[in-house]
């Protein structure tokens, strides 16, 4: 089964089980129905600011550790200037 498959059948799941709490089709064992009316409406805006969250840290931490290439860094200005030369060579006005 491929990875779109499991992710839309396990959020579709989810989908479901959460809508039939929040219809309150399915009860919520140990919990006050008040108080599930009072959670179970603020659960899909608390996912997305998490989620937001996350990806905000995970994108931080990749800036942060971003490794440095000197070698590319020099290799690339090498193929530059070779493209440079190659170019004035065939005159054509680089620069």
């Amino acid at each position: 089964m491929a990875r779109l498959q499991r992710v839309s059948i396990y959020s579709s799941i989810l989908i479901l089980i959460y809508l039939l709490v929040l219809f309150e089709a399915l009860p919520i064992p140990f919990i006050d129905a008040s108080v599930a009316q009072e959670i179970l409406p603020v659960i899909p805006w608390w996912l997305l600011v998490s989620f937001g969250s996350y990806s905000l840290w995970s994108l931080g931490w990749g800036v942060f550790t971003f490794r440095d290439c000197p070698e590319a860094y020099h290799e690339l200005l090498q193929e530059i200037n070779e493209a440079k030369n190659d170019l004035r060579s065939r005159a054509v006005t680089v620069d």
